[in-house]
């Protein structure tokens, strides 16, 4: 029987795993450069992880959570989305303490699970780039989070973004907004779609972010929060949008954006693009904001936080949509050919030394004629061919040839196998 991969999931191929590890090497850079630490968090958290943060009215935990209860009776989920696990880690590990310069900056990259249709660019098992900084309630890093997004998506060649800015604010901002909202609502009851009739009343901001068309035709006409701020609220959202001007960096404001998860407050954004490859208009391909409750809300200390993710399939899709050329590394520097049987153990041995050497080389494993090794050689682009056959072995040599110039030398093989960089150097860099 031939097993196929399970619905909604896809195998990463040597030639596309290439593409993904600039992207991901990229990231790592520039991270680096604003200083956030990667952290590695479990594929499978606590039920109560995710059900606790995201909401219980979200899609994530009423239809999309990958959620079961293992031999010992315990109530599993495969985590959904990378924020929840790291403020977990922040808690558990107690990274909130004095000893931890503030704000703790964190990374991460991984599979994530949620049972949806998939679709281009969407799957079940997917993968997410995302950063979380703790500590800090200022806007500046508010901004410097959106602009460390921007500038990674910029230099992995991606033009025309947008960005989406909003503000949810702050507890009592939120109060008076949901009853407002919850007024506008409820003479439109009975048009309202089943997951927003269920919503109205535990969590009316989450209608705001219904996929169902009569739902969105609705909440067109429906009060924005932006009127409802308070004072430390509109006070933070005004130093946000202007640093950002400040940046040079421009931006829309949203007023009806939420997000799809409970946990945020104050600054939410979204980083989107026009490209057929992910549907018709603008679609989002980065999102994240600042989620003021949540380490409080896992059993930490009041610890301000803000984030972003971004999932790497719809990224793929995205930049071979826009013919992006991803500058990949594949350099072959040299292939090792062996022309007899006795050579085997030679050839072997000046592989092995030239890896040691930081050379990337490679020799033949299937017994094949000279020609055929050539062929292979020439297929994978090596830099450089060093031939053994069993008259170099006797004179204890090798020949290397130099593909680009043709330029072929005999050289001594205990050079090679001490210093192939000094070959390299003196007898073929003319």
């Amino acid at each position: 029987m031939r097993y196929q991969r399970p619905k909604g999931t896809a195998d990463i191929l040597p030639e596309e795993a290439k593409r993904w590890n600039y992207v991901e090497e990229t990231a790592r850079m520039l991270f680096d450069n604003y200083r956030y630490q990667e952290i590695r968090t479990p594929l499978f958290e606590n039920f109560e992880v995710f059900s606790r943060t995201s909401g219980d009215t979200s899609d994530v935990v009423t239809k999309e959570m990958y959620d079961f209860k293992d031999k010992g009776d315990r109530h599993i989920s495969l985590r959904p989305e990378g924020t929840a696990g790291v403020v977990r880690a922040f808690v558990e590990n107690k990274l909130y303490g004095p000893e931890h310069v503030k704000p703790v900056k964190v990374f991460y990259m991984g599979s994530m699970f949620r049972y949806e249709r998939p679709q281009s660019g969407r799957q079940r098992e997917f993968h997410q780039i995302g950063v979380e900084a703790f500590g800090s309630n200022e806007p500046e890093l508010d901004v410097e989070v959106m602009a460390m997004a921007m500038d990674l998506l910029t230099r992995l060649g991606l033009k025309d973004l947008k960005l989406t800015i909003n503000t949810l604010g702050d507890t009592e901002t939120r109060d008076n907004y949901r009853q407002a909202l919850i007024d506008f609502l409820e003479p439109h009851f009975d048009e309202l779609s089943d997951d927003s009739k269920v919503r109205l009343h535990k969590n009316p901001l989450r209608v705001l972010d219904s996929k169902d068309k009569g739902d969105q035709e609705i909440v067109k006409d429906a009060p924005s929060i932006l009127d409802y701020l308070s004072e430390d609220s509109q006070k933070h959202f005004a130093q946000v949008k202007s640093l950002l001007d400040e940046l040079g960096i421009e931006y829309e404001i949203d007023k009806t954006m939420v997000r799809g998860l409970d946990y945020y407050t104050h600054t939410i954004f979204e980083i989107m693009v026009q490209s057929k490859a992910l549907g018709s208009g603008y679609t989002t391909i980065c999102a994240g904001g600042r989620y003021n409750g949540l380490v409080e809300e896992l059993g930490g200390p009041e610890m301000p936080g803000i984030g972003f993710g971004l999932g790497v399939e719809r990224l793929m899709v995205l930049l071979e949509a826009e013919n992006v050329d991803l500058p990949i590394l594949n350099t072959l520097d040299a292939y090792v050919v062996g022309i007899g049987e006795t050579t085997s153990a030679a050839t072997l041995k000046v592989v092995q030394a030239l890896r040691r050497e930081g050379f990337s080389s490679d020799r033949d494993y299937l017994a094949r004629k000279p020609k055929a090794q050539f062929k292979t050689a020439d297929k994978l682009n090596a830099q450089f061919t060093i031939t053994i056959g069993e008259t170099e072995l006797e004179n204890n040599t090798a020949n290397v040839k130099q593909m680009a110039t043709g330029k072929e030398l005999s050289i001594d093989l205990d050079r090679i196998l001490a210093n192939f960089n000094d070959v390299v150097a003196n007898d073929f860099n003319d």
